[in-house]
């Protein structure tokens, strides 16, 4: 008896431990099933440096999509005509394969832009060409908002600059301004001044239709960044040059001085013009196509 109740303790506790471990282990399997999260440390969730407009937002849950707000798609089958696209000769693929290449292999960019003005119309032309990129669902999420006013351009320059350089001094950490400090770039962007153009690319979260309901803009993230990419290329096939920037925590702040709805969010800020005579890029070396693509 002795024996007995000198374990009884240990028993207790060992018995207490073995209860506990259940019920932890139940408690988790049942948050885990009904698709609760962890809660997030205050690492995860506060990034400054990350800006809150170009943060990815393009899935709606099933949740808000039953709002009053948002309108019911369309059920009718969408028309489709006939599409008989240019086919060439193996020749001739190739020859023209080699003077895309050649052409976009000499884009770069460029921050030293000239104030020589450009045709309007060629800009025009510049985006329609970004707006032939595909896009979900057949709706096309996104505004090119082009800039020309000098007053507006140096106030987009201000708010650009003083971002900036908090970004440089405080937010962005030793090692990325160290990174950059081989380009020899700093929060001074005197060509958002001289630059004839400022196009500030702009997708658009949901849109809104005449009669205020909201219409989802599926895959809208990926379909804006397909038509940056088409805009980059049209505006080397005319000779003209640009800097790709995001300037990071300003996008609330332009979109309330261009005056753009709630639903639109800053993607990329783009000074378009003719290269200074004087312009000069780093001397940078591009990959190998094998170091770049994998054949399987």
């Amino acid at each position: 008896m002795a024996l007995i109740s000198a374990f009884t303790p240990v028993f207790g506790a060992v018995l207490c431990g073995i209860i506990a471990f259940f019920f932890f282990r139940t408690s988790w399997r049942s948050e885990s099933s009904s698709g609760q999260n962890p809660p997030r440390t205050s690492g995860e969730s506060s990034r400054p440096w990350v800006d809150e407009d170009l943060q990815d937002d393009t899935e709606i849950s099933g949740k808000d999509n039953e709002d009053d707000d948002w309108t019911v798609s369309e059920t009718e089958n969408l028309p489709h005509v006939p599409y008989s696209p240019p086919r060439y000769s193996e020749e001739e693929m190739m020859e023209r394969s080699q003077q895309f290449f050649t052409l976009l292999n000499q884009r770069r960019s460029v921050r030293f832009i000239s104030p020589e003005p450009v045709p309007r119309d060629i800009i025009h032309n510049v985006i329609r060409a970004a707006g032939t990129a595909p896009s979900g669902a057949h709706t096309e999420p996104w505004t090119f908002v082009v800039v020309g006013d000098s007053e507006t351009k140096h106030r987009i320059r201000e708010i650009v600059e003083e971002e900036e350089e908090i970004n440089y001094k405080q937010r962005m950490g030793d090692k990325w301004v160290n990174d950059l400090r081989r380009l020899r770039t700093n929060w001074v962007k005197e060509y958002l001044d001289t630059a004839p153009y400022l196009i500030l690319v702009f997708k658009q979260t949901y849109g809104v239709l005449p009669d205020g309901k909201k219409k989802t803009h599926y895959y809208n993230e990926i379909s804006v960044s397909i038509s940056c990419g088409l805009l980059l290329a049209a505006l080397q096939n005319v000779g003209l040059v640009t800097v790709t920037t995001t300037p990071l925590n300003c996008g609330p702040q332009l979109r309330l001085l261009l005056r753009r709805p709630a639903n639109e969010k800053l993607l990329m800020l783009l000074p378009v013009g003719y290269p200074s005579p004087d312009a000069t890029v780093p001397d940078l070396t591009r990959k190998q196509l094998d170091d770049l693509m994998v054949f399987v």
